[in-house]
């Protein structure tokens, strides 16, 4: 399945085709009459287990493109696969249009230092060394000489909320304090992308929601490409742009996350999504109706943007429809109707029922 869609300038990590198998046949990908089978089958059938079928996507420039899925699904092979942690079966990847499948040791090892910075779960923090030394390690692995490589380290340090630690040891902080060591250390080689392998998942749920607004603060500021791995709905749509939802090795829907939500594609995205609050994901966009004679020349005004939840609060507030203005222009009107109408999910109804006629 392709997940792909219009953007500007070469993607910078194209995948397409992509299987991972392991087993005794892992060599090859399953023949024609296998490749459809369920996990189970095919495994009691050849042995063999497939983490990633046939899977294509494009990441963006500057996006946070979240790869989710439950346990077994394929997400951390698949993210490993970017950058030959884990080699391929077969299908090709491609960052910044240069063959990764194709790369020799010195090309990968490159890859990985300066390109491609991986964030994993467990903090690897190297416990007799301070924190801007753990945090210069990259560095100084790369050549760096020591006077730049605790300047720069330094300078990372400040930028993940850790200003004043430098010198603790990392049995001295806390958890989410120790995630926040590891993402400096990955933004201090300066990469193109970074990777995010389920960096939050063993964190308290009040420091894992800490580290997730401190992604969504890194990606304001400086617009880095991100790849996330996770397996958790709430913490996909907290930060992801996109979100490619795999299962059983295979990608089932990619969109974005008004899309995932307003849009499943089956029964699996109906059910894996039915829980989420459908006004905090949809935007005003999908809510609106056409104005009426007059209606565009007055009343407050709302971005298409905007989440249903907060049009909500407004169009009580001020007790009657407020605009959807784009760019100078009303684009359409949301009132109480439409916008209710979207908390029930009827709107996604309506869209199902027209296509079918």
């Amino acid at each position: 399945m392709t997940a792909s869609g219009s953007s500007t300038g070469r993607p910078v990590f194209s995948v397409r085709d992509l299987w991972k198998v392991f087993g005794p046949k892992a060599g090859r990908v399953p023949g024609s009459e296998l490749a459809d089978l369920e996990p189970e089958e095919l495994r009691s059938r050849t042995g063999c287990t497939v983490a990633v079928r046939d899977i294509s996507f494009d990441v963006r420039p500057g996006e946070v493109f979240v790869v989710m899925g439950l346990s077994g699904s394929g997400k951390s092979t698949l993210v490993r696969c970017l950058t030959r942690l884990i080699e391929p079966t077969s299908g090709t990847i491609a960052i910044d249009g240069e063959d990764v499948c194709a790369m020799d040791k010195n090309a990968l090892r490159e890859l990985r230092r300066h390109r491609a910075a991986m964030v994993f779960q467990h903090f690897g923090l190297l416990p007799h060394r301070t924190v801007l030394d753990n945090v210069a390690y990259g560095l100084e692995i790369q050549g760096m000489a020591k006077a730049q490589r605790r300047a720069k380290a330094a300078e990372m340090v400040d930028k993940v909320g850790l200003g004043g630690l430098e010198l603790r040891r990392p049995t001295q902080l806390s958890g989410g304090q120790q995630q926040r060591v590891g993402l400096a250390r990955a933004l201090a080689a300066d990469p193109e992308v970074l990777l995010f392998d389920e960096p939050f998942s063993a964190l308290d749920p009040l420091i894992r929601r800490d580290m997730q607004d401190e992604v969504v603060r890194l990606h304001r500021d400086e617009g880095r490409t991100m790849v996330f791995i996770t397996h958790d709905l709430s913490e996909a749509l907290r930060v992801g742009d996109r979100i490619a939802l795999l299962r059983g090795g295979r990608l089932v829907q990619c969109g974005t996350p008004e899309e995932i939500v307003g849009s499943p594609a089956d029964d699996y995205v109906r059910d894996f999504v039915r829980d989420v609050p459908r006004e905090q994901v949809i935007t005003v966009r999908r809510a609106m109706r056409p104005a009426a004679r007059g209606e565009a020349d007055s009343g407050p005004a709302l971005g298409p943007g905007t989440t249903v939840a907060d049009a909500i609060e407004l169009v009580a507030r001020d007790g009657g429809p407020a605009r959807v203005v784009e760019r100078g222009r009303c684009v359409g009107m949301v009132d109480s109707e439409c916008l209710l109408r979207v908390v029930a999910g009827l709107d996604g109804r309506e869209r199902i029922e027209k296509a079918a006629a």
